[in-house]
Order: structure tokens, then C-alpha cells, then sequence
């Protein structure tokens, strides 16, 4: 059974830096993909990161390259997202999400969320 569990959000000022982590269960990275969508209020979901560790491959958001950076621990089960220079924009819940057909395509599995609040 895929589990997501994330943790790190909270209330920071604009240009400040928060990092989210997620521990996942029921598989690894050698068999899916793994990244971070945000849904801000009144807003589509979209993707923020992703992680292919069997492609070499990681994907980021126009709005976020350069900001953040996405890391991964297999051996700990571990995905993380380093957010620096945060601005108001960036407010949002932040899910870790498993896309089985890999990053680009439509989650199939989501954690809970954790919100995040950059004030101005």
C-alpha cells in the first residue's frame, strides 16, 4: 500500500526558505517517480517538482526553477523539497505525489498535505 506523509509547512515571510519532507511507504524509487503538486486557494492543483531516480531526470515548475530543489533518500524513504526565496505566490498546501506513468503525468497517489504561508 503507497503511503505519503508530509511535514515542514508552515507561516514564513516573503523571501524566506521552508523545507517540506515527505516519507513514503509500498514501493521505491527504483519503481515510480515521486514529487510535490501545491493547490493555492480557488486554484487547479499543479505541479511544483518531480523526481525520476530511474530516469535521471527532475522536472521543476517555470514558477519555481531556480527557488527550489527537490532531493530524495531511497534508503530512508525520504523526499524532500527545499523552498528558498518564497514569495506570497508560493502560498498553498503542497502534496507528495507518486505519478504511476511517471513525472508529467496526473498523480495517482497523494499524501495529506501541508499547508504553507508566505506573508508579504
Amino acid at each position: 500500500e503507497v503511503q505519503l506523509v508530509e511535514s515542514g509547512g508552515g507561516l514564513v515571510e516573503a523571501g524566506g526558505s521552508l523545507r517540506l519532507s515527505c516519507a513514503f511507504s509500498g514501493f521505491t524509487l527504483d519503481d515510480a517517480d515521486i514529487g510535490w503538486f501545491r493547490q493555492a486557494p480557488g486554484k487547479e492543483p499543479e505541479g511544483v517538482s518531480c523526481i525520476s531516480s530511474s530516469a535521471g531526470r527532475i522536472d521543476y515548475a517555470d514558477s519555481v526553477k531556480g527557488r527550489f530543489t527537490i532531493s530524495s533518500d531511497n534508503a530512508q524513504k525520504m523526499v524532500y523539497l527545499q523552498m528558498n526565496s518564497l514569495k506570497p505566490e508560493d502560498t498553498a498546501v503542497y502534496y507528495c505525489v507518486v505519478p504511476v506513468l511517471g513525472c508529467g503525468r496526473r498523480p495517482d497517489y497523494w499524501g495529506q498535505g501541508t499547508q504553507v504561508t508566505v506573508s508579504s
